[in-house]
């Protein structure tokens, strides 16, 4: 027991709320928040440490030396108290160790109950004994006696001498965190993402751990701050297991978006097992201007996509006809064009960013995961079929889809067809879009619009040149019979898009759903032939075909409800009889428990919407891939992605995708993947697996 400075005085200082033992390096008081106490009260003390320059004392979590400051109170029967509660640490470097602790002052708050059955006009006495550990050079072990004893009321009486004391202490104790945050373990890396919103603002970052042992106190912090949140790469401590299990923690920073001046705060999470960025941006290596010409380049190249083939004809033949006109009207025409695409797409990406930033996990594709969005798209198409076949006569291509827009003539089907074409370029993906849109989610929303912009500008580019380089429109074919024909040929590559989107609706709502909305077809297809029956028909007969229209368009759209049923889905991840690849569905805790056994896996993130997927299964997942990954031992995993599934959004998140395709290969006792490219190839696959 070290010599207390006033133990002399300790009687005269007996009644008052505070009593203080001083230490040669450290001097401790316990003060109480509270002048006098009710019985049954709960109130606050704080056990305020006064530190010698130099000196410093610990966290909870000393880090790599130290021990943490302990108090064994003797209170009186009945009384109880409660843990401490720790202020926010800060790193001290000791040679090659960091600890965790407290220069110059610390307070440490303790929650106390008096017993209920206390008397007023009687006093609470409590008594600590605190022990705690001193360093600079040398450490040095200490320990005190506090001690108060507090009058009891039946009214209590705040302490107002220690009021500021105990609310800066309170501004010191880390606030409970309202943002998710998750850990991954990778070899000796462990990697935490705390989505906090926007946090490039965010200054001077340092993540401390509650539980010891888990990480290598000493290593770097790597932090990367994007619009999304906060990725934290720590190294996993020595002797520490490789597993994903949770982590505590305390994260300070200081938020500059208040001020440059802003205090240092401090929060307080759990992060739980998921998926995790690498922090050197994660969700993107690329700088603005890249994402920009990437994203310019994918555009370009999703017009080359199945999946736009068919609208970009339609496009096509369009400025075939007009190629020979007037010049003005070319212009006008693409001008038109292209910004149906910008809107549109402006559109998809503010719904986009708005959902993510309401905490939903989605990516590029998003309204394909929705069987309402899937059959809108299929009657929209078929009723283009419909118009191309000349099964309805409404005007000339997609500026003649519905009366009105037949009535503003062929600018407003210009702008339409813009829009669909961006419509159905979503389930594509091509070259240069990946990198481009990983960067965009993880931007403010400026930024993310303006990449979107560019995907949409290289998607219209073709065209806008057509529109305004004259030798280019001379090279069009000039216009003729052929072009009724090429029309009416055009509405086989849609009708073939329909029978698609059903093998889509099928995987996500059943036979039932799907069925429903041939149904609903057929109905599209007799309102069409009403309403151009009664074209030439006298006024009652015109009436009549409308009204007809109308209640068969109706009826069609009635059929749709229930569509969004799931529970008859019929799932695709699973291995099938017409698979190649004898596919298992991922999940994560699959993934982690192959890899926990050393096991080589490969994985492929699909859609059933996505035409770059299906492409690369048919093309290239092959029986030769299929042999080469069975004769390797190779476990093939497929997460299916094409309803909304959280755990697969937060595995593209984390590898800086925004939507399908996906492809990770982990060779065997690796648990750092190899990322495939997009479009894939029986050789490009094989040639992987046999280098492992």
């Amino acid at each position: 027991m070290h010599r207390f400075l006033f133990a002399a005085l300790s009687l005269a200082f007996f009644l008052a709320p505070a009593v203080r033992a001083e230490e040669a390096n450290v001097s401790v008081q316990l003060v109480s928040e509270q002048a006098r106490i009710a019985p049954g009260q709960t109130f606050t003390v704080a056990l305020k440490q006064t530190i010698k320059p130099e000196w410093h004392t610990y966290w909870a979590n000393p880090g790599d030396s130290g021990t943490p400051t302990a108090i064994e109170w003797k209170l009186p029967a009945g009384a109880k108290a409660a843990d401490i509660q720790w202020p926010a640490p800060a790193r001290i470097p000791y040679g090659p160790l960091v600890n965790y602790g407290y220069g110059d002052e610390a307070v440490l708050l303790i929650d106390i109950t008096a017993p209920a059955d206390l008397q007023p006009g009687s006093n609470f006495a409590l008594h600590g004994d605190v022990q705690l550990l001193v360093c600079k050079d040398i450490c040095i072990p200490e320990d005190a006696t506090v001690s108060l004893n507090l009058p009891v009321d039946a009214k209590p009486q705040a302490n107002a001498s220690a009021a500021k004391l105990f609310a800066d202490a309170r501004t010191k104790l880390p606030s409970k965190s309202p943002f998710a945050a998750r850990i991954a373990t990778s070899g000796t890396m462990v990697r935490i993402a705390v989505d906090t919103g926007d946090a490039r603002q965010l200054r001077d970052v340092t993540f401390f751990p509650v539980q010891p042992e888990r990480i290598d106190n000493a290593a770097p912090q790597k932090i990367s701050a994007s619009a999304s949140g906060l990725t934290i790469e720590l190294k996993r401590a020595e002797g520490a297991k490789p597993d994903n299990a949770a982590l505590e923690g305390v994260l300070t920073f200081k938020d500059e978006s208040t001020g440059k001046d802003a205090a240092m705060r401090a929060i307080q999470f759990t992060a739980q097992p998921g998926m995790v960025a690498a922090a050197s941006g994660g969700t993107s290596t690329l700088g603005f201007g890249e994402a920009l010409l990437f994203a310019l380049l994918g555009g370009l190249i999703l017009n080359l996509m199945p999946c736009v083939f068919p609208v970009l004809s339609m496009k096509a033949l369009s400025l075939a006809r007009g190629a020979q006109g007037d010049a003005a009207h070319r212009r006008a025409d693409a001008l038109a064009y292209t910004a149906g695409v910008l809107a549109t797409f402006t559109l998809i990406a503010g719904v986009l960013l708005a959902l993510r930033a309401g905490g939903a996990e989605i990516g590029w594709g998003f309204q394909l995961q929705s069987p309402l969005v899937i059959t809108a798209l299929v009657y929209l198409l078929f009723a283009v079929g419909l118009v191309l076949s000349g099964v309805v006569s409404v005007g000339e291509g997609l500026a003649g889809m519905g009366s009105s827009l037949a009535a503003r003539g062929g600018l407003v089907g210009s702008f339409f067809t813009g829009a669909l074409a961006t419509v159905v370029a979503t389930p594509c993906t091509a070259p240069f879009m990946a990198g481009a849109l990983g960067f965009a989610l993880v931007q403010p929303t400026p930024i993310a619009i303006a990449v979107f912009e560019a995907l949409g500008l290289g998607l219209a580019l073709p065209y806008l040149l057509l529109g305004f380089v004259p030798a280019l429109a001379r090279v069009m074919p000039k216009p003729g019979a052929w072009m009724e024909r090429f029309r009416q040929f055009l509405a086989f590559p849609v009708y073939a898009t329909v029978v698609w989107l059903l093998f889509v609706l099928q995987a996500q709502s059943g036979p039932i759903a799907t069925t429903s909305v041939l149904a609903g077809i057929v109905l599209i297809a007799f309102a069409a032939w009403a309403w151009d029956a009664a074209k030439y028909a006298s006024t009652r007969g015109r009436m009549v075909g409308a009204t007809v229209a109308i209640v068969a368009i109706g009826a069609a759209l009635f059929l749709v409800r229930g569509v969004d049923d799931e529970a008859a889905a019929t799932p695709t991840a699973a291995a099938t009889a017409s698979d190649t690849v004898k596919w298992q569905p991922f999940s994560q805790a699959r993934l982690d428990a192959l890899l926990a056994e050393g096991k080589p896996v490969f994985i492929d993130f699909t859609a059933a919407w996505c035409i770059t997927c299906k492409v690369n299964e048919t093309v290239a997942l092959t029986s030769d891939v299929a042999r080469e990954m069975e004769a390797k031992g190779v476990v093939p995993l497929r997460g299916d992605w094409t309803k909304r599934d959280a755990e697969i959004t937060r595995v593209l998140q984390a590898h800086g995708r925004a939507g399908v395709p996906l492809y990770l290969y982990y060779k065997p006792g690796s648990r750092e993947p190899v990322v495939l490219p997009q479009i894939l190839t029986t050789e490009s696959v094989r040639s992987l697996l046999q280098s492992s």
